[in-house]
């Protein structure tokens, strides 16, 4: 049996979707966990998904370009998937301590009005075995994560919208 480059290639490929399958299958919820909304209360994160509305966590920071260029994008649209799909967005920043200060007077000069959580210890995000923001999840109306993505690229707002619409 010969191998050349393009089978090798699409034999790694098909491993690697295997492996990223595989890791999704098997953390399909989200691990009990407790952050802080901008306020300083906590949120138990279980509380805010599930019960009939679809989810989507976008976790992102301050000084990450393309994770406010994502946010900025969705904010776009983000009424429409309220009212046609009843879809959420929760955006939880990784920042640390010393620069939350900025997070709650960037998201009142976007006039993002989705809900915005802190995972400054970031027990969320490393439970989660998230590498890089930005990173999004799809979570289902059961609470099930059912579809999980990293980076940003524009026009990927549009992708999550099609995710979003397979759901309903």
């Amino acid at each position: 049996m010969t191998f050349n480059f393009f089978s090798m290639r699409f034999a790694l490929s098909a491993v690697a979707s295997f492996i990223i399958l595989a890791s999704v299958s098997a953390q399909k919820n989200l691990p009990a966990v407790t952050l802080t909304n901008l306020d300083g209360q906590a949120v138990e994160l279980s509380s805010l998904v599930g019960n009939g509305k679809i989810t989507v966590i976008s976790f992102w920071a301050t000084w990450c370009s393309p994770c406010k260029k994502e946010l900025d994008a969705i904010a776009d649209i983000y009424e429409d998937w309220v009212k046609d799909y009843n879809a959420q967005l929760i955006a939880i920043s990784i920042d640390d301590h010393r620069s939350v200060p900025k997070i709650k007077p960037m998201v009142a000069e976007k006039r993002w009005t989705y809900q915005v959580l802190l995972d400054t210890n970031k027990d969320l995000y490393n439970a989660l075995n998230i590498a890089n923001v930005p990173y999004t999840l799809l979570i289902d109306q059961n609470g099930q994560i059912v579809w999980l993505h990293s980076g940003y690229v524009p026009g990927g707002e549009e992708e999550i919208e099609e995710k979003i619409k397979a759901l309903r």
